[in-house]
């Protein structure tokens, strides 16, 4: 493959790579929670009112991976199985695990994040189950009023670690730069050092400059065509970025600032997701929609991870 006539240069060594791969594969089996059942059942209880927690909460994220290939019917089957087998005390029936994991949204854990260089970008994701056929053969009387499931994900771009999602129906939630800016905001909060900050021309608005400068990041964001440095008020930053940009050129500009790296954070981890768990949603509320789609990208960040640590454990 190509680029601008240069060769492309596979440089990954397969046979680790091929090992990682194979070790996210034993994380859909990670019992682990069993080990700390009851003492994580006694701190989610301490001062609850009500009924008290049943079910600890790891195992409802265990719960929650399943739920993407399977309905809840299918979990109470599996949580079955683990108590025939002995490997937890007892099982919840669907409803209960509905309660549960229907809106779960489990937060991002980038503790172990020292620097970042982020991408942000969006994707849709169908909300309904038509089979391509019946689109093809009748048409989609319902194309006009069906909204996408927007799901928008920043990812460092050489570990394609996660640090933030936002999920929302089509229309009706924050735009692309606005959760560029909180999730930069949010990472930097949690003392992670953001040395650069990866996006095309629908980030090219005064904000993101302004915020990368002061947080010493650097810009790397498609101008956009009809962008004019007379009329960029608001953003000096801004301004001193589209003349370097009309100056060298596209090409030139995105050779000499790797803009071409965007794609491993964003279109790498949209593609992976949508592999692994596809980008038809089966949930038909909003709010379980929205959860969904959080859920998916959560989960491929969290096995992702926990198996790049396994390989450098053992490396």
């Amino acid at each position: 493959m190509t680029r601008w006539g240069k060769p492309y240069r596979d440089r990954r060594n397969w046979k680790e790579y091929n090992e990682e791969l194979v070790i996210r594969g034993k994380f859909f089996f990670d019992l682990d929670f069993v080990k700390q059942w009851d003492m994580e059942l006694k701190r989610m209880n301490e001062g609850k009112r009500g009924s008290p927690y049943l079910f600890p909460e790891s195992f409802m994220r265990f719960m929650m991976l399943w739920k993407q290939y399977m309905d809840y019917r299918g979990l109470e089957g599996v949580a079955r199985s683990l108590v025939d087998l002995g490997i937890i005390p007892q099982y919840g029936d669907y409803t209960t695990i509905w309660h549960r994991i229907h809106d779960m949204m489990p937060e991002l854990d980038i503790s172990g994040m020292q620097y970042a260089e982020l991408a942000t970008d969006g994707t849709g994701m169908k909300t309904d189950n038509a089979g391509a056929y019946r689109i093809t053969k009748y048409g989609d009387p319902d194309a006009c009023r069906r909204k996408h499931l927007v799901v928008i994900v920043s990812a460092d771009v050489r570990t394609k670690k996660v640090v933030g999602i936002e999920a929302h129906i089509e229309g009706t939630g924050p735009s692309e730069p606005e959760t560029a800016s909180r999730h930069i905001r949010e990472a930097v909060r949690r003392d992670v050092k953001i040395k650069g900050f990866y996006g095309d021309g629908a980030f090219d608005v005064n904000d993101l400059f302004n915020l990368t400068h002061s947080i010493g990041a650097r810009p790397v964001i498609k101008i956009r065509k009809n962008a004019s440095t007379e009329r960029c008020r608001g953003s000096r930053h801004r301004r001193k970025e589209i003349r370097e940009y009309r100056e060298k050129g596209y090409r030139q500009w995105a050779e000499d600032n790797d803009y071409g790296m965007r794609w491993p954070g964003t279109e790498g981890v949209f593609s992976a997701v949508k592999r692994k768990f596809g980008e038809n949603c089966v949930s038909r509320g909003t709010e379980g929609l929205v959860a969904e789609g959080y859920q998916r990208f959560w989960i491929y960040d969290y096995i992702n991870q926990r198996a790049s640590r396994e390989m450098k454990a053992m490396n």
